[in-house]
């Protein structure tokens, strides 16, 4: 038999596939499609919104409101300051200045005071050795105005002659207050020491310190600045000038070094009292 003369059967198998694909276990099943892949600018909107504020976020938030209202508040009163100063007059803004010269000089003066006794005490061993030195130091100097320490410094002699006896208890008191005014720190007359609640009385043709008698000529020892207690006995009008028309003769002499050693004895108060006690 031909290939022509083949029978159907065979014919009919040859035309068919040799083997029928078997159904692929669901095990073996392809992969679903992956979800895409986000890009970083969505990736950075999904962590951005919606927004998660936390506890500490909000509190850092409030703390930059509150700072950046108190900035607008003083911009807003330096604000207010520049307006009321382009509207002052060139007098009063040169007045401002002088003034705002004078304080900061002040301040600095202090500042370095401050700095020198911080500086003192920082480099002392011995701070409650430095605090004791300090107070002994301020009752020396509360002891030279209250007359009961001795001291010495430069000054001024002010001798005053008066051959005709017509100087009063007024008029060297007149000089005693000139010489306050000038900047003089320890005073006395004729070995009297001169403080603070000092009087001076007529005593017949002399006159009296706080009850002490005291004889022309009248000698007063200063201790101050010579510069400042010289010129300002000899102002015109001054104390020179009044004692010399009442025809007394005043010499005034500076020197390096005034003692003044005239004591007065310390009062124990009746009824005052420190505070602090």
């Amino acid at each position: 038999m031909n290939e022509k003369e083949e029978a159907p059967e065979n014919r009919l198998r040859r035309e068919l596939p040799a083997e029928v694909p078997a159904q692929v276990p669901r095990a073996e099943a392809p992969e679903q499609a992956a979800e895409p892949r986000l890009t970083g600018r969505q990736r950075l909107v999904n962590g951005l919104w919606p927004p998660r504020v936390t506890r500490a976020q909000l509190i850092v938030a409030l703390l930059l409101f509150g700072l950046g209202f108190g900035l607008a508040v003083q911009v807003a009163s330096n604000s207010d300051g520049d307006d009321a100063l382009r509207g002052a007059r060139q007098e009063d803004l040169v007045r401002i200045l002088d003034e705002l010269d004078d304080r900061t000089q002040r301040l600095e003066d202090e500042k370095q005071d401050l700095e020198g006794q911080r500086d003192e005490l920082e480099n002392s061993s011995d701070q409650a050795e430095e605090a004791r030195k300090q107070r002994i130091e301020k009752e020396r100097q509360l002891g030279i105005l209250a007359g009961t320490v001795a001291a010495q410094g430069p000054g001024i002699t002010m001798t005053i002659d008066d051959t005709k006896g017509t100087v009063e208890a007024h008029m060297l008191l007149d000089a005693v207050q000139e010489l306050r005014a000038a900047g003089a720190e320890a005073i006395q007359v004729n070995g009297v020491r001169v403080v603070a609640g000092t009087y001076l009385t007529e005593s017949g043709k002399s006159v009296s310190v706080d009850g002490n008698k005291i004889d022309a000529p009248y000698r007063f020892q200063v201790i101050g600045k010579p510069q400042d207690l010289e010129p300002a006995l000899n102002i015109p009008g001054g104390v020179v000038q009044m004692l010399e028309k009442e025809q007394a003769t005043v010499t005034v002499e500076r020197s390096d070094k005034i003692v003044v050693d005239a004591l007065r004895v310390a009062k124990r108060p009746d009824y005052a009292r420190s505070s602090s006690s």
